[in-house]
């Protein structure tokens, strides 16, 4: 199934993060995204003509966020926006980080 076709599943913690080989294994299905921070978050940068356009983005990435239950760090200004991605509760990767990545390109695509 792709990923843009899952749904981030609630976590809680008391689980492992994911280990950097199978970080890369899902990397390959959002390869515009980069493994930071030894391995324990993603993140990618956004271009827009204008602040107007890195603004919609961002708003429609924060109502993604709202509907998955998963939020992203985002900074954004005139022209870019910058989302890194990582779950907070076990400081590391999880597949929920991914499925925002596909789905945050898929809005991303058609901005």
């Amino acid at each position: 199934m792709a990923l843009t076709e899952k749904t981030c599943v609630p976590c809680r913690g008391g689980i492992p993060p994911l280990t950097e080989n199978e970080a890369h294994v899902l990397g390959r299905e959002v390869p515009d995204w980069a493994l930071t921070h030894d391995a324990t978050r993603i993140e990618r940068p956004f271009r827009f003509a204008d602040f107007v356009a890195a603004l919609d983005f961002v708003n429609k990435v924060g109502a993604l966020a709202e509907e998955e239950g998963h939020h992203p760090d985002i900074a954004f200004g005139w022209g870019y926006a910058n989302v890194v991605l990582y779950t907070h509760k076990i400081k590391g990767l999880h597949e929920n980080d991914f499925i925002m990545a596909a789905k945050i390109d898929a809005i991303g695509a058609s901005a």
